[in-house]
């Protein structure tokens, strides 16, 4: 029961991690879009749609989040955890299709026929209250995602700051600009949009890779060695891993002494399982013992 309790906590403080993103920067994608325009940036309005990308991505893992915690019923016997790997595959095309759209406006303003003016100063002020705010953000939610152990929320604390370096460098950008260098604003908006695209090719690639139950390499010969040393393994003869949403799904074949009795490779089965639990937090891991062959 505890075990149980443990474990709605922690999907309710990733969840409160994510909503607090939402809001944060729905607050300052509209003020920063409506503060480009005003104060003619194009790096503060491009880190305005930069924030909007941040909605959707954020919004995509609530979404996932509380799909997830459905139980498995007759047509998802392993549950529903790979939901939130499906929302932030559809978050990476959204994110693609605004990072883009920021590059495209960049490169209009940087080599058009209109020399831009520069930008109001406050439109600096603005991206550096931004920035403030976005590293507060991160503080909370990799605080969060420390205690609640989610690679989800620990991804949004890392996008929480990569948008305050955005906004840093907006203000860059825009001081330049002011100092005589009208280029530098539009070409900060290209770098914007080209960070947006980045961002949104690293949650594909990931979330792709999890989907077709790709697994760390290195992490999986951590698993083998610690089973290989439990007290009546003689061998590991195989072993795999997959993500099952945020949660580690273990399948290990162990050999023990061909004479042992049954009740006594099934403890050292359990034993297997306690490990991987205890040690790394894994949701479940299935042992199938196998005899030591005969020599």
């Amino acid at each position: 029961m505890a075990r149980l309790v443990k474990k709605v906590d922690r999907k309710q403080g990733a969840e409160a991690g994510a909503l607090l993103s939402i809001f944060v920067y729905l607050l300052l994608s509209t003020g920063k879009l409506l503060a480009g325009a005003v104060f003619g940036s194009d790096a503060v309005e491009a880190d305005g749609w930069n924030n909007l990308s941040d909605i959707i991505a954020s919004s995509a893992v609530y979404i996932g989040m509380k799909i997830a915690k459905k139980p498995r019923d007759c047509n998802h016997p392993y549950g529903h955890s790979r939901a939130e790997n499906i929302s932030s595959l559809l978050a990476a095309f959204l994110m693609m299709s605004i990072g883009i759209d920021v590059i495209t406006s960049g490169i209009r303003s940087l080599f058009g026929k209109e020399k831009a003016a520069a930008p109001d100063v406050l439109a600096a002020v603005v991206a550096l209250a931004s920035a403030a705010v976005m590293i507060g953000v991160y503080a909370i939610n990799r605080r969060l995602a420390r205690r609640t152990n989610s690679m989800a929320l620990a991804a949004v604390a890392k996008d929480n700051l990569s948008d305050a370096l955005v906004s840093i460098g907006a203000a860059i950008g825009i001081a330049g600009a002011r100092l005589g260098w009208p280029w530098l604003d539009p070409l900060a908006a290209l770098v914007i949009g080209a960070m947006i695209g980045k961002t949104a090719w690293e949650v594909f690639m990931e979330t792709a890779h999890t989907l077709t139950d790709g697994f760390d390499e290195q992490q999986l010969a951590v698993y083998k060695d610690e089973i290989a040393a439990v007290s009546g393994v003689r061998d590991v003869a195989d072993i795999k891993a997959r993500m099952l949403g945020n949660d580690i799904v273990l399948e290990v074949t162990i050999r023990v002494d061909s004479h042992l009795t049954v009740a006594k490779s099934h403890e050292i089965a359990d034993e297997v399982e306690r490990l991987m639990r205890n040690r790394h937090n894994i949701r479940a891991t299935h042992v199938h013992v196998e005899p030591e062959a005969v020599r």
